[in-house]
Parts: C-alpha cells; structure tokens; sequence
C-alpha cells in the first residue's frame, strides 16, 4: 500500500529539554493549518526512531518528518537505510528542529521556528544530499551505521558522550556542548593515529578529528567550513597535538572556520577515510556516541532526498 502524499511524522518527546512534548500540540496544529496531512508516533527510547521509520517505509510511507534534534535525525536515516522496500534516496526526509544543537538544519536553511520550518515543508522544495557510512568496532565486535551530517573522533566523540550524559540527566541547555568543551579539556590526551583519506597518509598525534558531510556541529561550530553535501566526498578536518591554552584561545575560531589557518590543522578531501589508532579512539556521528578505531568511512553519493529551505 502506497500512502500517497501522506507525511509520517516521528517525534522525540525529549529533544530541547523535552520541547518536543510540550510543543506537539503547536506544531501539529501549525501542520494542519499548512494543509499538511500526516500520521505521527512518540518515540519512547533510544534507537526506538531507526525501528519506527523502517517498520512504516516498509508499510507504504515515503516521506518523513522528524519532531526533535540531530540525534533523532540520524536514526531515522539509519531506519531508511536498514529496510528493504525502496531504495533510500526514493525517501524524502524533513525536519521541525527541536534539539539543542540543530546543526544538520544549519545548511540547508531549515528555521528554528516552527512555522518557518513547516512552511519549508509545505513547499517541498527537495535536493539529494550525501550521505556517511561508518564501520566501527564496540568491544570486539563489528558495527556499521550512517550518518548525514558529519563524523567526530577523539576529543570531539568525548565532548559528544559529555554532552549527551547531561541530556539524559534532563540538565542540557544552549550552552552544555560548550561546558562539556572545557571540563573534558582537563583529561583528554592526542591518540596516536594513522589515517588514511583516498590513498593519502597522515600519521601523528590526533587531538581530534571529524568526517564531514556538511558544516556544521557542536551547536553552530564550524568544523569543516569547506563541505559541499552533494560532492560525494567527506571533508576531512585532523587537528594534531595541541595546548590547553590554545584550544582555549581558539574556541571563537571554530565557529567562524577560521581555525583552518591554525598549523596544527590538517585538511583532506575523500570518498573513504581509514583509521587506526594505536589507543582506541572513539566515534559519534551526528551527536550521538559510538565505538571506537579501527574504523573505516566511506560516501555514498546523492543517499538521500531532503527538504531545504531556500
């Protein structure tokens, strides 16, 4: 059964504090007024939003709107790549931002008000994006998953794991990527690495690293100022061993790019990305927390159709 034109919509009740709860009323009333039809679903656990969206794919639905923030996001792109009726890109995938981050929102213009978002919606204006696959290991055994914004290792995946403990504790707000920024400073040392982007070799020690689709992450920083989401490579940012002191100094550089100048800051462009590491260096895609190295990423061009703003 097609359901034809019809929105299936996933909500997480939790995302901005659990703004997704107390704002489904508005929002689903904003949809109606925009003549949007839809059929809608709470999520109720972690991962819960890949098994939601697999299982009404595979009922007939072809669009899908996400109610929450990146992480929920990323689920749902890993449910469109898990089930087996369509192949992804036939998917089109839309987002009312609820998160605290909204970074995946960031490039294509998508509002942080809900009408504004909705009426991007109710436009339909659709362009195919790349989209990340990552094989990781947890322990012993091997693990894959997608991703559609962008990849962190080593002290970002930490930063990441801190951000997302203060969420389940019901404490994040606008300002917790950065908090956690700064006391996961305090402990954290580069990681030995070698890391391999389309044949080209780095070797050193890695503070942190991320595997860009788009630009932005951690609440608006611009990691990887030069990513181009339908080029059908990742933007690869490598910063080697650094002080405190100039991360510290640095932090304004993030979110204008400008940290790209700084020596220890290494750039690649590629459609796969190997890692080793000599201790295990940790992963997040798209804020949320993974396994560790060895790893090894790779594009797959034009993976999925988004609605964009203008």
């Amino acid at each position: 059964m097609h359901k034809d034109g019809e929105w299936f919509v996933i909500v997480n009740p939790n995302a901005g504090r659990r703004k997704g709860e107390k704002d489904w009323l508005e929002i689903a009333r904003l949809m109606n007024e925009a003549g949007i039809r839809f059929t809608n679903v709470f999520t109720e656990h972690p991962n819960h939003a890949v098994r939601i969206a697999r299982k009404h794919i595979e009922a007939g639905f072809r669009k899908i709107i996400v109610v929450g923030g990146d992480g929920t996001l990323n689920e749902v792109v890993n449910g469109i790549y898990t089930q087996k009726r369509l192949p992804p890109a036939e998917i089109t995938l839309a987002m009312i931002p609820v998160g605290t981050g909204n970074d995946w929102g960031r490039s294509f213009n998508i509002p942080l008000d809900y009408k504004g978002a909705i009426d991007v919606i109710a436009r339909e204006n659709t362009r195919l994006q790349d989209v990340g696959k990552v094989t990781y290991h947890s322990k012993d055994l091997q693990k894959q998953r997608h991703f559609i914004n962008m990849a962190g290792l080593g002290f970002d995946a930490m930063v990441a794991k801190r951000t997302n403990k203060v969420k389940q504790e019901g404490k994040s707000g606008p300002f917790s990527y950065l908090i956690s920024l700064f006391t996961s400073l305090i402990s954290y040392k580069a990681t030995y690495a070698r890391v391999k982007v389309d044949g080209q070799e780095l070797k050193a020690g890695v503070f942190t690293m991320s595997v860009a689709i788009c630009r932005f992450n951690g609440g608006g920083m611009m990691q990887a100022p030069n990513a181009i989401p339908d080029d059908g490579l990742f933007d690869v940012t490598v910063i080697t061993r650094v002080s405190r002191l100039l991360v510290i100094r640095s932090v304004k550089k993030l979110y204008d790019g400008s940290f790209l100048k700084l020596p220890q800051v290494k750039t690649f462009r590629g459609a796969k990305v190997e890692i080793e590491s000599d201790q295990p260096m940790y992963l997040e895609t798209d804020g949320e927390s993974l396994g560790h190295t060895p790893m090894h990423f790779e594009v797959i061009p034009l993976g999925v159709t988004v609605v964009a703003g203008n």
